[in-house]
């Protein structure tokens, strides 16, 4: 999940949309290891989202924890401006690390644009769920490739998971 000397070679596997969006998943202890990270304003500091995702990766790698590549999921929950909750999918725990579980409904929706885009995502989102007849207890957002690898794609996609109740 780094880029070599060669920065038109991707790190991120190309990012199917369709079975995505639109569909709601349902967890039961789905098993994911945590970390945080700072941000400003919502705004990830880049150099530490990197670093700390690459150290997520190394540990889920090194003890044998890690999913296949089409079932890589990282979600992102921000619960405050200054920061950010990464959730790594593991296959089994991953010592030393703080492993925690996901459990319940979430409904999925993708989009394909900048960051910046997220609060509009989420406005649309809650609409979705709202007409549902169901309420939004927390987002997560998974981005799908890197920044780099978004640019070598043309697209950035992002997907928004709403866990509903």
């Amino acid at each position: 999940m780094t880029h070599g000397k060669n920065d038109a070679q991707p790190c991120c596997p190309k990012f199917n949309p369709e079975p995505w969006d639109g569909r709601t998943l349902e967890w039961k202890n789905k098993p994911f290891i945590l970390r945080t990270t700072p941000q400003i304003f919502h705004m990830p500091l880049l150099p530490l989202y990197a670093r700390t995702v690459a150290r997520m990766w190394e540990r889920t790698r090194g003890a044998g924890a890690a999913l296949p590549e089409a079932d890589f999921l990282l979600l992102a929950h921000d619960p405050s401006p200054w920061k950010s909750e990464l959730y790594m999918a593991t296959a089994t725990e991953v010592p030393g690390e703080r492993n925690v579980t996901l459990s319940g409904t979430f409904f999925c929706r993708v989009f394909d644009g900048p960051y910046r885009g997220v609060p509009k995502w989420i406005r649309e989102v809650n609409g979705q769920v709202a007409g549902q007849g169901r309420r939004v207890l927390k987002y997560y957002i998974y981005f799908t490739t890197c920044p780099k690898c978004a640019r070598i794609y043309g697209h950035n996609y992002s997907i928004v998971l709403a866990e509903t109740q």
